[in-house]
């Protein structure tokens, strides 16, 4: 059995190496008395025979108990004729078959999909994805496929035939990650909510488009379907989503995930972004209450993690977002946006975080950022109180603070105890025009150099 305290990203490609499952082997093979006490037990102790490369499944098949089958096959290379030929036929005892995992190149993965058809009344987990990613190619299951009991599924790269019944016969699923890398596999927010519909036992949810998609196309699609109510996933607890902001508003206006407990969403570089859907549902969570928050901007991506707690006891985010963005000016610009929008949500943010690496001189062409922007984004985090600047944005930062005609806007950062600044050179005089305007309002800041091995 996998382990109940597995990360819940984790659980989208199976969790750890199924090859675990082979506990028994041994024990099996200590004494005849052994061997009948396990297999005696075998519904009760989880007893499976495991099927991965290398493994004789014809000779497997004639020789062993008539015991479920976990179907395994992780390689990045090419497989062997022998292991083609050893998938199909495990995949051929429909009624033994509990775990099937392909992960294999596209080919491959091709030609095994075809295999799997009919009813598998058994199967829990299906989890079908290439190693690497491949925009070009679509793959597609069998429309016959029906799994009434499945609890964990992930596709990558597969378009659900017309007609398929696998999503809405699987109601005791758990896990459903869906990753697209190709428009012919693109389905609508409206399709994705009745799918949802019928899933009331989700617990992780990731819906990621590999491919940009104007939000127009999107936004001119009938917001609400005829005859569905609003949704409530009541033990979904890990979201990720990936693509554009209008797709993610039409989803996340119709659901209600009210234990919720880590979200991620990753949007391609946009002009705009409306997100009031989204500040509604991130409101209705009971559990995403935040204090500290880390910006990263580097390269072609901006990303946010966001924590309950202070950074150094978080082990993991809470909130992660992302926008895929080549220059600083633009990525400030992006955030700025989103978080100003939720700025509400993040009013409990005490801690914050700034950091950015250059990678080329010519992105540092477009490293002079806007004043309104970079206030648009602060004026998100009304109660910091610790905000640490690194990597080289103090200069910037510094710009940003500086006073209009002598006048400090007092709504920016007005609860700001500790400046905390990393970097070459004297970035103290930089910001003394903000730390002395902020000790004649009465709000003193202190400015703290750390030590280069801090």
């Amino acid at each position: 059995m996998l382990d109940g305290d597995e990360s819940n990203d984790t659980r989208l490609t199976g969790g750890k190496p199924w090859d675990r499952e082979r506990w028994w082997y041994t024990l099996a093979h200590v004494c005849q008395r052994w061997r009948n006490l396990i297999l005696g037990a075998a519904p009760f102790l989880g007893v499976c025979l495991v099927c991965t490369i290398g493994t004789p499944v014809a000779d497997m098949l004639v020789q062993s108990p008539t015991l479920p089958l976990i179907i395994d096959y992780v390689s990045k290379d090419d497989i062997a004729t022998e292991d083609e030929e050893a998938i199909v036929l495990a995949l051929e005892q429909h009624d033994r078959v509990r775990r099937i995992r392909l992960m294999v190149p596209y080919l491959y993965l091709q030609k095994l999909a075809v295999a799997i058809d009919e009813e598998y009344p058994n199967l829990e987990y299906l989890i079908l994805m290439p190693p690497k990613k491949n925009t070009s190619m679509v793959l597609e299951l069998p429309k016959t496929l029906q799994a009434p009991h499945l609890r964990h599924l992930t596709l990558s790269c597969f378009a659900l035939p017309i007609g398929s019944r696998l999503l809405t016969n699987a109601v005791g699923l758990v896990t459903l990650g869906l990753i697209t890398s190709h428009p012919s596999v693109y389905f609508q927010p409206n399709t994705l909510l009745q799918w949802l519909s019928f899933m009331p036992q989700l617990e992780t949810l990731a819906i990621v488009f590999s491919f940009p998609l104007p939000n127009r196309d999107v936004e001119s699609q009938p917001i609400h379907t005829p005859n569905m109510a609003h949704i409530t996933l009541p033990n979904l607890r890990w979201f990720a989503f990936g693509g554009i902001s209008a797709y993610l508003e039409a989803v996340v206006r119709r659901i209600t995930t009210p234990r919720l407990e880590k979200f991620q969403f990753n949007f391609f570089k946009q002009l705009t972004f409306s997100i009031p859907g989204l500040l509604q549902f991130l409101d209705t969570t009971e559990n995403l209450r935040f204090d500290s928050a880390r910006f990263h901007f580097e390269g072609e991506l901006v990303y946010v993690e966001v924590y309950l707690r202070e950074l150094e006891e978080a082990e993991t985010y809470a909130l992660m977002l992302s926008v895929i963005s080549e220059h600083l000016d633009w990525q400030i610009s992006s955030v700025a946006q989103i978080f100003d929008a939720l700025s509400q949500i993040f009013s409990t943010v005490e801690h914050l975080t700034l950091k950015h690496k250059v990678h080329d001189r010519s992105s540092e062409e477009h490293n002079e950022v806007d004043r309104t922007e970079w206030r648009k984004l602060l004026r998100s985090f009304s109660n910091v109180k610790t905000l640490r600047v690194e990597d080289g944005l103090a200069k910037e930062l510094a710009r940003c603070l500086r006073l209009d005609d002598g006048v400090l806007p007092l709504d920016l950062l007005p609860e700001l105890q500790e400046l905390i600044c990393s970097g070459s050179g004297n970035i103290s005089d930089a910001f003394t025009s903000f730390i002395d305007a902020r000790q004649q309002a009465g709000r003193p800041v202190t400015l703290v150099r750390p030590s280069p091995s801090e």
